[in-house]
């Protein structure tokens, strides 16, 4: 008891004197800067810090080592706070269950105001229009399906489709009117104004309210209760986030973290990169390869001799490469020539075996010893002696004129014998051109080095038919050998490095990033000091911000939950990024597995936690509304639960102006037979969307 009552005082100290949380144009970004100056941070991580809270423009600049700009807008002055307003009056036709005009009014300043009706009555199309003339839109439309959008208007009013609210600014003398008008199929085609009360119309935005309609939200359905518990806590986070004036800092530790994440990677990458490279380098024949294997495993990286071994992209052996080029334009004998060659021979071969044994074989002969002799004595004068039998005087005048008698004569017959004889010199003769010899430049040891020289051997065959053959056969494998040696060279010339080129550049990439790396971590070191500085700030601010708010969101709790021993025992904003979200520890009976405890609430009391959480965002200070509007509250909740919120509303309706929408009696019952002091007023329709209320108490 002594722990609710101690809450009730937090509740109500908060509602009277202010001391909530502090406002949300609290300079915090300042605040952080002036603790940053008193730290004993270093310069790197100073700057860190200030790029963070200055902005993306200042992070990219000291990332890139430049000088950081001028803080952005939002640290040159922020803007004054909207006047406090009240809600006086909604105005609805045409929108969804309300078809001709039905108005609500609502006094100025605090107070509990409670509608009642049964489902179909006009309650959420009241709540729902209220919302959608301040903000044009409602969250629950996003979930809803096409059918419903298409006929979101109301089907026994069709002359006009709008919403309005009257909403009364401290300082003024009359309210101010926000109006929407449907002009469209589509629920998202609504026009909006604003009437001041000196009858000047403008534009919505006039309002100044910028985004304390996101952050305050003065509307609060069962779907949003239902979304605070189960729903994603990203949403609750920023919620609360913004509500305690902490954007600024949840930004700048986002941006940090960004960074952060981006120069680990940096750091990383070459390390999880070089295994792969190792392996290219490794399945190289290519000397440098090996160099550069054992480069990279040594222990310290030596990237002078890398960025050498990277810059020498060329063919690893040059004369090999003038090789290869002369490989490319290599010729041989075309196969019509080399079958020419064979012909000829083997019809010389032919010629000369039927002319062997014969007269004229015999007459072919003496006429070639006898021109011999005669080509020698011509030469030798003087000489007389026989060179063949040493017959002294045998050669003089009387034999010359013999043996040129004699020539004479035999050659008619030895003409068919000597045409045998000269056509296969001719053939020895194109063979021997044919048999070229290997070029001096190419590799003995290769296939087509090894295939030439045994081509270049015919050379010493005499016998034509066998020359033929040597050239028919080996002629085949030395084109064969020529072909596959061009096609090989035009395709290593391609890449004359073999692959290394392509390792070069992988290399030179790789080493590119490795020095990269030595930089990001050399700047991801401050970086990540800088984020631990604003992350263990954050803890603080978050833990002394959010305080207040846990200990409304407790009080509220211990109203509810009546007798259940149930404890609501802390929330927490933790987490950032994807991460973040906000713990609710919740004990059942002193269980101190608070982890599973609220997996143990009924839905009811689901819906009570939801609301110890939501409601004490209507009481922060700074809250430019004054005023909450809850549609149907109550649901799921037991009578026990029902009369601790009737309790809970009725004290906030003290300090906030309080207008909550439901179908469910027992809240008015239990307001009545408690005493509370609330306005309730119960809401009728009629089968034609006609809407009126009927006064209570």
């Amino acid at each position: 008891m002594a722990k609710v009552a101690r809450s009730h005082e937090t509740f109500e100290r908060h509602g009277q004197d202010g001391h909530g949380p502090p406002p949300v144009d609290d300079p915090t970004a300042e605040v952080l800067l002036a603790v940053l100056e008193r730290s004993r941070l270093n310069r790197q991580t100073r700057d860190w810090v200030r790029a963070a809270l200055w902005g993306d423009e200042a992070v990219s600049a000291v990332l890139d080592g430049r000088e950081m700009p001028e803080p952005g807008a939002a640290y040159q002055g922020r803007p004054g706070r909207a006047p406090h307003s009240q809600l006086t009056g909604i105005r609805v036709q045409g929108f969804r269950g309300i078809g001709r005009p039905a108005e609500l009014t609502f006094p100025t300043g605090p107070g509990l105001h409670v509608i009642v009706g049964r489902n179909g009555s006009g309650k959420s199309s009241f709540a729902e229009a209220a919302e959608a003339a301040l903000t044009g839109r409602n969250p629950r439309w996003d979930a809803m399906p096409t059918g419903w959008r298409d006929g979101w208007r109301n089907l026994h009013y069709d002359e006009r489709t709008e919403a309005s609210v009257d909403i009364h600014f401290a300082g003024d003398q009359a309210p101010t009117r926000i109006t929407r008008r449907w002009v469209g199929e589509s629920v998202r085609s609504a026009r909006g104004e604003v009437v001041r009360p000196d009858g000047e119309v403008s534009h919505l935005r006039t309002l100044d309210w910028g985004e304390d309609l996101v952050r305050y939200r003065p509307f609060l359905s069962y779907d949003e209760l239902g979304r605070t518990v189960t729903g994603r806590s990203a949403e609750l986070y920023d919620t609360l986030t913004a509500l305690l004036g902490l954007t600024d800092l949840a930004e700048a530790e986002r941006r940090l973290a960004r960074v952060c994440d981006g120069l680990a990677k940096r750091r990383d990458r070459p390390s999880r990169e070089l295994r792969l490279l190792l392996e290219a380098l490794r399945a190289s024949d290519d000397p440098r390869a090996a160099r550069a294997v054992s480069l990279l495993t040594a222990q310290h990286l030596d990237f002078g001799e890398l960025r050498r071994i990277a810059a020498d992209d060329g063919p690893a052996d040059p004369a090999q490469h003038t090789v290869l080029r002369r490989l490319r334009r290599l010729s041989v004998p075309e196969r019509v020539v080399i079958a020419d060659v064979v012909n000829e021979l083997r019809g010389a071969s032919m010629e000369l075996a039927m002319a062997a044994g014969t007269k004229g074989d015999h007459a072919h002969g003496v006429v070639s010893l006898l021109e011999q002799a005669l080509e020698h004595h011509q030469r030798h004068p003087s000489e007389t002696t026989c060179p063949t039998c040493s017959a002294s005087g045998a050669l003089g005048p009387d034999w010359v004129r013999r043996a040129k008698a004699q020539v004479r004569a035999l050659r008619p017959q030895a003409a068919t014998a000597e045409a045998a004889y000269g056509r296969a010199e001719a053939a020895r003769d194109q063979a021997r051109f044919l048999l070229s010899p290997m070029p001096t430049w190419l590799p003995h040891d290769s296939e087509l080095g090894q295939v030439w020289a045994l081509w270049e051997s015919g050379n010493t065959i005499t016998d034509l038919g066998e020359l033929a053959e040597h050239i028919e056969t080996v002629g085949k494998q030395l084109r064969t050998a020529a072909i596959s040696a061009r096609r090989d060279a035009g395709e290593r010339l391609e890449d004359p490095t073999g692959g290394w080129a392509d390792l070069a550049g992988r290399l030179s990439e790789w080493l590119d990033e490795a020095q990269e790396a030595i930089r990001a971590s050399e700047t991801l070191a401050p970086a990540e000091e800088a984020l631990d500085w604003l992350a263990e700030r954050g803890r603080e601010l978050r833990s002394e911000r959010l305080g207040p708010v846990a200990a409304q969101a407790e009080q509220v709790w211990y109203r509810l939950r009546q007798e259940r021993h149930i404890d609501l025992q802390g929330m927490r904003l933790t987490g950032r990024g994807v991460r973040r979200r906000v713990e609710v520890d919740v004990a059942v009976d002193g269980a101190d597995d608070q982890t599973s405890a609220p997996g143990l609430l009924s839905q009811g009391e689901f819906q009570a936690l939801a609301l110890s959480i939501c409601l004490p965002r209507a009481l922060v200070e700074g809250n430019p509304f004054g005023f909450l509007v809850l549609d149907d509250p109550v649901q799921a909740m037991d009578t026990e639960t029902v009369e601790g919120l009737a309790s809970v509303l009725a004290e906030a309706g003290r300090y906030r102006q309080l207008i909550v929408f439901t179908h469910d009696t027992r809240l008015p019952d239990a307001m009545r037979r408690l005493g509370l002091p609330a306005s309730i007023r119960t809401i009728n329709r009629d089968a034609m969307s006609n809407v009126w209320l009927d006064e209570g108490r």
